[in-house]
């Protein structure tokens, strides 16, 4: 059983910056070989979105709000995920998730598809992240 731990939220200004990080555990080696992972987003009284994601092929993917702000990596030796956050506005407050699936994106998909929550089983408990104005 796959298991997520997200850390690094906190509180920062309209124009700082937060790097997230998400360490997994409980992973087989077909599944660190073989796997997507993203971030995902959740205010409240609004759904569940997808922020960025990345695949064991190291394609990433963004959701628009984020791109050239957002960047996701991931440090295979360590299991570990990261999203730093530039230039952050109050609209990206939420709770952050870190999430896995196995298996990589197929050719072609779309960031909406590609970070369709339905595609991810395992998630971590989410770290909050606050921006103010």
């Amino acid at each position: 059983q796959v298991q997520l731990v997200e850390s690094g939220g906190g509180s920062v200004q309209t124009g700082g910056s937060l790097r997230l990080s998400c360490e997994a555990s409980g992973y087989t080696w077909d599944f660190w070989n073989n796997n997507r992972m993203g971030w995902f987003r959740q205010a409240p009284g609004k759904a569940r979105e997808g922020v960025a994601g990345i695949d064991s092929n190291r394609r990433t993917i963004y959701a628009d709000s984020v791109k050239g702000r957002f960047t996701i990596s991931q440090d295979s030796a360590e299991k570990m995920l990261y999203l730093q956050m530039n230039s952050l506005t109050p609209e990206d407050t939420a709770m952050y998730y870190c999430a896995a699936g196995q298996g990589e994106w197929a050719l072609g998909i779309t960031a909406i598809q590609a970070l369709h929550t339905g595609l991810y089983p395992y998630w971590g408990q989410g770290t909050q992240v606050t921006v103010s104005s």
